[in-house]
């Protein structure tokens, strides 16, 4: 039986297409890939992916919910839209302290504006006004304000004192936000992981444009440089294995020799050659390929097939 491996496309074009083609080299025709083609979504019907490797869904409802009913029938989906759809950044940050992973000191502030269909006693919970004397004691100044669920670099904000954080807030509307703290890097990486097994460790310059920022280089050298990569790629493993993400990018940010993850849940990572880089395209080309087929072997049609991280796990033992 020929095992299909199909992928949803988002907004770049050279990372589907790429994959495809690797996808049908590595399969030698046992495995084939094709773009994801839906003219009807029926509840509980099968269409018969074996992998399903997902690049949008995070901003199409639509999409997720195809997911969604396709790993109920047993298709392999990277990513698991089951935990991405509950999962947040500050939850993740959370997360990690309990495995011991260095991060930016970060609090949650609740939304500017009350969230639609609430009032004032929905709030009864809340103390007004917040302790912000341990907050901003607590994070620091500069510091950085992000959505606690948001991605992309959207609503970011860097916050140089009470006021301007104050007044910032005040445009983000019901958004609930997290501050944290500034880490002024001496390194910075981003980090693909594939599978919890496979890693690969790219400089990044955050503050380069965005099509110049994996045009940089390391900054540690020597056995420095070696231990740091080492603690790295074991941090990455450790983080993915507890969240439970097959594709993902970690962001670590160097100071004083220590990595403190910035950001790492990305369900749809970068992989556009346009930005990356050939050397990063081609390698995560390969190995997401090589995952899907390792993947697609393993299919068995109607048998749940859902990856869930070590937290989800080792909760329900």
């Amino acid at each position: 039986m020929v095992k299909k491996v199909g992928i949803l496309f988002g907004m770049e074009d050279t990372f589907p297409w790429a994959f495809i083609d690797k996808v049908n080299e590595l399969g030698k025709g046992e495995i084939v890939a094709e773009p994801v083609n839906i003219d009807k979504l029926e509840q509980g019907a099968d269409y018969n992916y074996a992998v399903i490797i997902d690049r949008i869904s995070q901003d199409v409802p639509f999409y997720r919910a195809y997911l969604k009913n396709a790993a109920l029938n047993g298709t392999y989906v990277i990513n698991n839209p089951f935990w991405w759809s509950a999962d947040e950044k500050f939850f993740n940050n959370a997360l990690m302290t309990k495995l011991g992973i260095p991060l930016p000191k970060t609090v949650l502030l609740p939304s500017y504006e009350r969230p639609t269909n609430t009032s004032e006693t929905s709030f009864r919970n809340l103390k007004f006004p917040h302790d912000w004397d341990y907050i901003f004691d607590y994070v620091g100044f500069p510091a950085y304000m992000k959505p606690h669920d948001g991605g992309g670099w959207r609503n970011v904000y860097r916050v140089e004192n009470p006021q301007d954080l104050w007044e910032k807030h005040a445009e983000t509307e019901q958004l609930v936000m997290m501050v944290q703290e500034e880490i002024i890097f001496d390194d910075y990486y981003r980090v693909y992981c594939l599978g919890r097994k496979y890693v690969h460790i790219m400089p990044y310059e955050p503050r380069n444009a965005p099509h110049l920022r994996y045009e940089t280089t390391h900054k540690t050298e020597g056995k420095e440089l070696e231990k740091l990569l080492k603690t790295i790629h074991d941090y990455t493993i450790k983080m993915n294995e507890a969240l439970g993400y097959d594709f993902n990018t970690v962001e670590f940010a160097v100071r004083d020799g220590i990595p403190y993850a910035i950001d790492f849940c990305n369900p749809a990572p970068d992989a556009d050659r346009n930005s990356v880089g050939e050397e990063n395209f081609a390698w995560i080309v390969e190995h997401s390929a090589k995952l899907a087929v390792e993947k697609a072997k393993e299919y068995v049609p109607g048998k749940p097939n859902i990856a869930w991280g070590n937290f989800v796990k080792d909760s329900i033992k």
